[in-house]
């Protein structure tokens, strides 16, 4: 995982006593971030990451679970101090909530069957090459206007493309690193595909990242976040839990 936050730029420490305690709201149906376990315990990387920041800052925690589409009314009728859910920082949701620094990127990737062996996937080694993505999303745009010398093949939605690729129908898949993780992670697929070269974080593409949602009152709560976001970042204890939840990881 990479560092995400620079050593040179110091978060300032909340001052004693500021952050006392804080209601975490999150989703439980989007494993590995957040799901429910048999027993109906809820777990999950940002449930382990909401658990980590509550332990840095010595601040007692709860995490509740609310439906994904009644969260940001949740956050507004005060329901709890900070939405930890995945949410990606679009500029819709920055005019309803105010975002920590990122915790996880969203990059996108080449993805192809495991028996492809290690492709170039440099632009101009993919003149050969089918590529395929999602129709209408920021990788399509991406791939027009870096890696226009491939053939492009556009599908209707994500499970057409992962069957074309699975079919060898095409290639090459492109699209957001963090779904295609979770879909080669899944152990029915036996192993079946790989990543192809190394992650584009291009964020005018891609989106800034992953951040914590607060209310924009609650300032001294976000900075508070973003400290212990970054000394989980500079212990490891970021890095334990990705790798704990994704054993075949997005960047």
């Amino acid at each position: 995982m990479p560092r995400l936050f620079d050593p040179h730029n110091r978060q300032d420490a909340p001052a004693t006593g500021a952050v006392k305690q804080i209601r975490f709201l999150t989703a439980d149906d989007y494993p590995p971030f957040e799901f429910l376990r048999n027993d109906g315990t809820l777990a999950g990387f940002n449930v382990d990451l909401a658990r980590a920041i509550c332990d840095e800052l010595k601040a007692s925690c709860t995490i509740q679970p609310r439906r994904w589409d009644n969260l940001l009314d949740a956050m507004k009728e005060g329901d709890g101090d900070a939405l930890i859910a995945s949410l990606r920082e679009t500029p819709a949701a920055r005019t309803r909530l105010r975002f920590t620094a990122s915790y996880y990127l969203t990059p996108a990737r080449f993805m192809s069957l495991a028996g492809a062996g290690k492709l170039n996937v440099r632009p101009e080694a993919l003149r050969d090459k089918t590529v395929g993505v999602e129709a209408g999303s920021a990788h399509e745009a991406y791939l027009k206007r870096f890696f226009a010398a491939a053939t492009i093949k556009s599908f209707p939605n994500r499970a057409a493309l992962l069957e074309a690729l699975r079919a060898k129908e095409i290639d090459l898949a492109f699209g957001d690193a963090v779904t295609f993780a979770i879909w080669m992670n899944d152990p029915r697929l036996g192993n079946c595909c790989v990543f192809q070269g190394g992650p584009f974080l291009e964020p005018n593409f891609f989106g800034p990242g992953v951040g914590i949602g607060v209310r924009a009152e609650d300032e001294i709560l976000r900075q508070a976040l973003n400290w212990a976001l970054q000394q989980l970042d500079e212990n490891g204890k970021l890095n334990e839990l990705y790798l704990k939840y994704f054993p075949v990881g997005f960047y």
